[in-house]
C-alpha cells in the first residue's frame, strides 16, 4: 500500500482510485488534459458544487457509456444533465453496494468562522469512503471539510485530504485531521493550484505523525 500506485491526483482534487479487479473510481474529476481523458470510469464521485468539483467537460473525459454517477442528494438537479447511465444520490450517513465499489457517504463542512460559508453543513456535501473489489481497503476523500465532529472519526487506511487552505483545512489543521483520524497512508489534495502553493506538502508532511506515510502524488 506504502506507493499507492493505483491512486492518481490530477488537478485539486481529481483523483483516480482502481481496484485490484479492475474497478476505476474518479472523484471530482477537474482539469484534466486530453491525454489523460481516458473514458475508462466506471464510477463518478461528485463531492460538491463547486466549479472545480463538479466539471461536466471533465466528466464527459473520464465518462463511458455505462459510467455511474454517485453524488450528494441535494445536487440532483445540478448531476441530472451528466448524461450518467445511473447515478445514485446520497445523505450523509448512507452506505450503498454497487458491483465493485462499495460507498459510505461522510459529512463535508467548514467550521472555522473564516470560512462558515464556503460549504455550510447545510448544502448536504460529501466526502466518501470507499473500497473496491472487496478489497479492505478503505480509501476516504474527504471532499473540501474541515475536521469536524462528523468526520474526525471516520474509519479508513488511505485519506485523501485537501490541505490548500482559504476554503478548507491549512497544512497544519490539515495535518491535526490526519493525526486524529490515524490512517496508515495519508495523499495530501486541493493545493498548488486555485489555491495553495507546492510547498504546502512540506508544512504538512512535517505535522503528519511520523506513523502516518505522507504520499506526494500533486506534482508541480
Amino acid at each position: 500500500m506504502s506507493s499507492l500506485e493505483n491512486v492518481r491526483v490530477f488537478t485539486q482534487s481529481a483523483i483516480r482510485v482502481e481496484g485490484a479487479g479492475g474497478t476505476v473510481a474518479y472523484f471530482d474529476p477537474f482539469a484534466l488534459t486530453d491525454a489523460e481523458a481516458a473514458h475508462d470510469a466506471d464510477y463518478v464521485l461528485i463531492t460538491h458544487a463547486h466549479y472545480d468539483h463538479l466539471s461536466p467537460e471533465d466528466y464527459a473525459r473520464v465518462a463511458g457509456e455505462k459510467t455511474v454517477v454517485v453524488a450528494p442528494a441535494s445536487m440532483a438537479g445540478e448531476v441530472a444533465g451528466l448524461g450518467a447511465a445511473a447515478t445514485h444520490l446520497m445523505d450523509a450517513g448512507e452506505k450503498i453496494e454497487l458491483p465493485g465499489i462499495c460507498v459510505e457517504a461522510v459529512p463535508a463542512y467548514n467550521v472555522e468562522p473564516e470560512r462558515l460559508g464556503m460549504h455550510p453543513r447545510e448544502n448536504g456535501w460529501l466526502g466518501y469512503v470507499v473500497t473496491l473489489d472487496d478489497e479492505p481497503t478503505r480509501y476516504y476523500v474527504s471532499g473540501d471539510t474541515d475536521q469536524n465532529p462528523d468526520n474526525e472519526t471516520v474509519s479508513c487506511d488511505v485519506a485523501l485530504v485537501p490541505i490548500g487552505g482559504t476554503y478548507t483545512c491549512d497544512p497544519r489543521q490539515a495535518a491535526a485531521f490526519v493525526n486524529a483520524l490515524r490512517p496508515a497512508v495519508v495523499v495530501p489534495t486541493h493545493y498548488g493550484s486555485i489555491v495553495g502553493t507546492y510547498d504546502d506538502f512540506d508544512a504538512f508532511a512535517a505535522e503528519v505523525s511520523p506513523s502516518i506515510s505522507v504520499i506526494r502524488k500533486l506534482e508541480r
